[in-house]
């Protein structure tokens, strides 16, 4: 049995690996960079030993450094949570090299899995159904125009090496084909050091189902049923559940048939995730579910399988990684209720879900469901990892209880300064269509407008903060007094002047009748009311970051800028891409706001930027 276990991840999955780790009485080893020297993951481990610099390509990317690591705290194995190290064969090598235990699959189903060409065609001759596509070898622009033009429009341009939706394009017609290639492949080769690409159908009502598998050592393979993660934006996930709504017995027996036979065509062994592509149109039929890819690893979502069967999926890896069998039969692992698992982000719903980051000042999140996070209050949000803040997951006897539960968890969320997306998750959770399972992989796309919100403060949340005020006022000896934005008229109408937004509101405050409560920050005055921060203060004079338009091009986020399309002296039109920043996982495009003449461009690729920084300027067209 494994004594000494190294995580060698950060954030909420090296926190979970810990829990189950403590309780099985193995001694945790946490890996840390100079970003997170003091970070809960770190606090939470027996040991922790520091692996480099903040960026992960020069801490939790690199093999030796985790390699040393594990012999320094005496580790005999090492855990890779998800993300980083895990899907890496080479990486799963050099640990069993070692003499360590690697807590996942075999290197070579690793391999077999990580090429979605490769996979898709292991997957056919395996009989396992796949979605209709072109996964050759000729990666010419000419020889994948013209395959595309044979497929037809609408398709799907993914990185072969891909996951987690990065290098992944929609195109819809024949004309955009091209740049998305080009974008395709720039992320692609940025993301996993390869720049090919396989084209397949696009589902026009595409449900995401995936089937949790595990298999031992002792050739024994089971499922732990499905999921549904149709609930995405930009190809990344937002909320999922357990089982997947609308799966029928017949359909169930399919799919989950097909995820085991998966798992036995590539020599699995430990947990394993088989997504598929169905298409919902009518219904999930056993007939319209094809394969998709196979995630050598344990999955952000799997709290939900573990809420419906009772089961610790992080112990079952560590007995199966130490050479025990299963720890169940097929026929008696459980399927009960429902499990629902929504993503806090530190991002701006309202800024088009740029990411935020900062310090967590205030972070209280909900009881009453379970949550996974890497942080408390007081941390901090860097810009070199993931935005995750936590996984919130309800179960319930029922679809419906679970959704409401998880929908006040997320109302209950209270997070300052740093933004996250929880009133846009309650909104999700409580929208009409999500109630009664009318998903698919577009749900957020067509329900935007309304998922956002209207963007006006609440008058419940006015009286709260007036309630405030008057009562910061009221204390000569409270800084709060003195401020000019903050004046109480005469009585008895009581008119207090707030400022949100830079936007001045006239509350007549109602005293006895604010529903939520005020907070004192520093020089704000805070309102949390259903996942909203409203922070209330004198206007603060600043440049807003983004696209203006008076020619003036700035970053909406601190990033590295990855591409850079024009120079000074370009003539562009509107809507032309000048140049790309990435940061947290995410390219942001900037376009040019209308047709002129590019009179400056600030950066060079590679560059770092910080949120306003100058991108571009450009000068409209002199008139005749």
């Amino acid at each position: 049995m494994i004594g000494t276990l190294l995580i060698a991840n950060r954030g909420e999955i090296a926190c979970r690996v810990i829990r189950t780790a403590r309780r099985m009485g193995l001694a945790a080893v946490a890996v840390y960079s100079e970003a997170d020297a003091r970070s809960l993951h770190v606090r939470e481990a027996d040991v922790a030993v520091a692996i480099g610099p903040a960026p992960a390509r020069e801490s939790y990317l690199v093999a030796e450094k985790i390699l040393a690591a594990a012999r320094e705290a005496g580790a005999d194995a090492i855990h890779p949570g998800y993300g980083f190290l895990s899907e890496n064969a080479e990486f799963a090598e050099a640990v069993i090299a070692a003499g360590l235990t690697w807590v996942g699959p075999p290197p070579s189903a690793i391999r077999a899995m990580g090429l979605k060409d490769a996979a898709k065609a292991l997957m056919a001759k395996a009989g396992v159904p796949v979605t209709p596509g072109y996964l050759g070898a000729d990666q010419s622009e000419a020889r994948l125009a013209k395959e595309a033009d044979a497929i037809g429009y609408p398709l799907l341009i993914k990185a072969v090496a891909g996951g987690g939706g990065k290098g992944m394009r929609r195109v819809d017609a024949k004309a955009e084909f091209l740049e998305a290639l080009t974008s395709c492949r720039r992320e692609a080769a940025a993301s996993f050091g390869d720049d090919r690409v396989l084209l397949e159908t696009f589902v026009t009502r595409p449900r995401h189902i995936e089937v949790q598998v595990f298999a031992d050592k002792h050739r024994g393979v089971v499922h732990l049923h499905e999921r549904d993660c149709s609930v995405q934006r930009r190809h990344q996930k937002v909320i999922e559940e357990a089982p997947a709504p609308g799966m029928g017995p017949e359909a169930r027996a399919a799919v989950c048939e097909a995820a085991v036979q998966a798992a036995r065509a590539v020599g699995y062994e430990g947990a394993g995730t088989v997504e598929f592509i169905a298409d919902g149109s009518e219904g999930l039929r056993a007939d319209r579910i094809w394969f998709m890819e196979m995630n050598t690893r344990l999955q952000v979502e799997h709290p939900v399988t573990e809420m419906i069967t009772g089961q610790d999926l992080v112990e079952w890896q560590l007995r199966v990684a130490a050479g025990e069998p299963l720890p169940l039969r097929q026929d008696q692992i459980p399927l009960n209720g429902h499990a629902m698992e929504a993503r806090l982000y530190a991002e701006a719903p309202d800024a088009g879900f740029l990411p935020s980051i900062g310090p967590l000042t205030r972070c209280r999140l909900p009881g009453g469901v379970r949550v996974d996070t890497g942080v408390t209050e007081g941390d901090e949000v860097t810009p070199y990892y993931d935005p995750m803040i936590a996984k919130l997951i309800a179960w319930a006897p029922t679809r419906e209880a679970a959704a409401r539960e998880l929908a006040l968890a997320c109302r209950a969320v209270e997070v300052w300064p740093v933004k996250t997306n929880a009133a846009f998750l309650a909104r999700t959770l409580d929208h009409a269509d999500f109630r009664a399972a009318r998903i698919d992989t577009g749900f957020i796309a067509a329900h935007e407008d309304a998922l956002l919100g209207s963007g006006e403060v609440p008058e419940t949340v006015l009286q709260a903060a007036a309630a405030g005020e008057l009562e910061a006022v009221r204390d000569p000896h409270d800084p709060w007094g003195a401020l000019s934005g903050f004046r109480v008229a005469a009585d008895p109408d009581l008119a207090v002047a707030l400022t949100h937004k830079g936007e001045l509101y006239r509350v007549v405050a109602r005293p006895g009748e604010a529903k939520a409560a005020s907070l004192r920050v520093g020089s704000e005055l805070l309102v949390f009311q259903d996942g909203e921060a409203y922070a209330f203060s004198e206007p603060d004079p600043a440049v807003a970051a983004g696209e203006g338009g008076d020619g003036t091009i700035l970053s909406p986020m601190p990033g590295s800028v990855v591409s850079v399309s024009v120079k000074a002296g370009d003539e562009v039109i509107e809507g032309q891409v000048l140049a790309a920043v990435e940061a947290m996982k995410m390219e942001h495009a900037l376009k040019a706001p209308f047709a002129g003449l590019v009179a400056e461009v600030a950066v060079a690729v590679g560059a770092q930027v910080s949120e306003g920084d100058l991108i571009a300027r450009l000068e409209k067209p002199a008139a005749d």
